[in-house]
C-alpha cells in the first residue's frame, strides 16, 4: 500500500473511474491544505455499485458460503489491516486529525479487531429449532420449528468522519459476516481509509461486488438511501441528516440502524475518587478533540467539590499536548474543518454573550498556527437552557453545572433531547446502581470511560438513535429471521 493515495471509487472488485467527471478537495486538517483530490461518486456510480452489490447478493458466492468460510476472508482482511497498521493510521491522523498514536493504537487496532470479532460471532449464529403439538380439528400433529437467519441482502453503510475506519468495519463486520453485501459510503470529510479498504478485500479475495465503496458529496448519500435494491441502511452521524435517512428509507421500507448524537453527563459526587474522576472526565470530552458522539460534554459537579475538582481538570488539561497529528507524542490534535471550528467558536462565543465564564480555552492556540486548532476549553456559570448546555457542539468543550442533591443531578443529567451515554462517578455501589437506573440514556459507564464488551449493545436512547449494535444485536439486524415449519402425524 506505500504508493499514491487512492481516491476513487471501488466497484465490482476493482478502482474504477466515476461515470461523473466530479471531485472534491479533502483537506488536511493540520495544515489547511489540501491532502486529495477525490473522484464524487454521483447518483450513476452509486448505482452502479449497488448493482455489483445485487449480483454478488442474489448470484455470487458470498451468502452461500459456510459462516467459517466467510470468517476465513475476514480474517484475512484484519491481517491486511493490521499488516499496514501505521500506514494506515498516517493516512486517518493526517485526513481526521487525530493523534497519530490514537489512530493506530486504537482506531485501527479497533478496526481490525471488529472485523476478527463479527467473523467469530457469526459462526455461533445457528438456527434454533423447537418441538412442539398442535392438537386442534381432530387433528393430532407433531410440530417442528425452525428458524432459519438468512442474510437481508444489500446493505447501504453510511459514517462520519471522526473514527471512519473503525467506524467503516463496526458496521462492515456484522454485516459481511451474516453474508450480505454492501456499499460503504464514507464522509466527503475524511474518505480517504475507507477507500484504501477496498485494496485490503482485494487482497484478501473477498469476492467481487461484495465491499463496494462510493465517496461522495450529500447526493451521494441521498442516492445510495433512496435506491430500491437496497435492503437496509445503516446510519451514523447527526440528528438531522438521521432524520433525513430516515425518511429516504421508507419509500421501499427498508430496515434502518441509525446511531445518532449525543450530550452525554458526567456526573460527579463528593464522594467520588476525585483524581480518578478528573482524568476520565478529561479524557472523555477532549479525547478526540470532543469530536465523538460518546464525548462527555457536560460536567455535574457535586457543588461541595466544584472548586476543588475543577481546579483538579485544569491541571490535567494542562498536560494535553496539542501540536501536529503526527507526532507520537502528540495528545491533541485540530478539528476536522475551519467551518467546523467556526461551528464550536460560535457556540462559546453565545455562551460568554449570554454571561457564561471561561475556566480555560476559548480560542484558537498561538501555536500551532495552521490547521483548525482550538484550544481545550471549560464554560462554566451558563444558563441552564445555553444552546451550549443543551445541543451537541461536537467538539473540545465542556459546559459545568452544579448540584446539591441527587435528584437534582438525575434532573439535570435528564433534560436533553438526547440518550447515548452517560458516566457516573462515585464510590457507593447502591447510589452507582440507583442512578444508573434513573438516568435516560442507553449505556452508563460507572467510574470509567468508554470500557466495553464487543458483545454487549451499543446505540442510543430518545433521539441519540434507533436499534443497537454489537455482538448478537448486529446480526440481527443484517439478517432476516425465517419460520420453517414442519408436521407430521394424523391430521383430520
Amino acid at each position: 500500500m506505500e504508493r499514491q493515495i487512492e481516491t476513487r471509487p471501488f466497484v465490482g472488485g476493482r478502482y474504477v473511474e466515476p461515470d461523473e467527471p466530479r471531485t472534491f478537495i479533502d483537506v488536511e486538517p493540520a495544515s489547511g491544505r489540501e491532502l486529495a483530490l477525490v473522484a464524487n461518486a454521483g447518483p450513476k456510480t452509486v448505482a452502479h455499485a449497488i448493482a455489483a452489490a445485487r449480483e454478488a447478493a442474489d448470484g455470487g458466492p458470498w451468502p452461500r458460503m459456510s459462516a467459517e468460510t466467510r470468517a476465513n476472508v475476514l480474517n484475512r482482511m484484519a491481517d491486511g489491516i493490521e499488516k499496514h497498521a501505521r500506514e494506515l493510521g498516517t493516512l486517518e491522523a493526517r485526513d481526521v486529525g487525530k493523534p497519530v498514536s490514537e489512530c493506530v493504537n486504537h482506531d485501527v487496532a479497533r478496526a481490525a479487531r471488529n472485523l476478527r470479532f463479527f467473523a467469530a460471532a457469526a459462526q455461533s449464529w445457528t438456527q434454533e429449532a423447537s418441538f412442539g403439538d398442535a392438537k386442534f380439528l381432530g387433528a393430532d400433529l407433531h410440530l417442528l420449528n425452525v428458524t432459519a437467519r438468512p442474510p437481508l441482502g444489500v446493505g447501504a453503510i453510511i459514517i462520519p468522519w471522526n473514527s471512519p475506519l473503525m467506524l467503516a468495519t463496526w458496521n462492515l463486520g456484522p454485516c459481511l459476516a451474516a453474508g450480505n453485501t454492501c456499499v460503504l459510503k464514507p464522509s466527503e470529510l475524511a474518505p480517504l481509509t475507507c477507500i484504501a479498504l477496498g485494496e485490503i478485500a482485494a487482497e484478501a479475495k473477498l469476492p467481487p461486488g461484495v465491499l463496494n465503496v462510493v465517496p461522495g458529496l450529500a447526493d451521494t448519500g441521498s442516492a445510495l438511501v433512496t435506491h430500491p435494491d437496497v435492503d437496509a441502511v445503516a446510519f451514523t452521524g447527526g440528528v438531522a441528516t438521521g432524520r433525513s435517512v430516515m425518511a429516504g428509507a421508507a419509500e421501499s421500507l427498508k430496515r434502518v440502524m441509525l446511531e445518532l448524537g449525543g450530550k452525554s453527563p458526567n456526573l460527579v459526587f463528593a464522594d467520588a475518587d476525585l483524581k480518578r474522576a478528573a482524568s476520565g472526565v478529561a479524557r472523555s470530552i477532549f479525547r478526540s478533540q470532543g469530536q465523538s458522539c460518546v464525548a462527555g460534554s457536560r460536567l455535574l459537579v457535586e457543588s461541595q467539590v466544584a472548586d476543588r475538582f475543577l481546579a483538579m481538570l485544569l491541571d490535567e488539561i494542562g498536560r494535553l499536548r496539542i501540536g501536529d497529528p503526527l507526532d507520537d507524542k502528540t495528545d491533541y490534535g485540530p478539528l476536522i474543518s475551519a467551518a467546523h471550528r467556526e461551528r464550536v467558536r460560535s457556540f462559546v462565543a453565545e455562551a460568554v454573550a449570554a454571561g457564561a465564564e471561561i475556566l480555560t480555552g476559548g480560542k484558537a492556540p498561538e501555536h500551532p498556527a495552521e490547521g483548525f486548532y482550538y484550544l481545550p476549553t471549560i464554560l462554566d456559570r451558563l444558563t441552564p437552557r445555553s444552546r451550549a448546555v443543551c445541543e451537541e457542539i461536537f467538539g473540545p468543550v465542556l459546559t459545568v453545572e452544579r448540584f446539591d442533591e441527587e435528584d437534582e443531578a438525575v434532573a439535570l443529567a435528564n433534560a436533553s433531547r438526547y440518550g447515548l451515554a452517560a458516566y457516573l462517578w462515585t464510590s457507593k455501589i447502591e447510589r452507582a446502581l440507583r442512578v444508573a437506573d434513573r438516568l435516560k440514556t442507553a449505556m452508563v459507564w460507572v467510574n470509567s470511560f468508554f470500557l466495553r464488551d464487543l458483545r454487549t449493545p451499543f446505540g442510543g436512547a430518545r433521539q441519540s438513535g434507533l436499534g443497537r449494535q454489537g455482538g448478537r444485536y448486529s446480526l440481527e439486524f443484517w439478517t432476516e429471521p425465517k419460520l420453517v415449519c414442519m408436521t407430521w402425524g394424523e391430521e383430520k
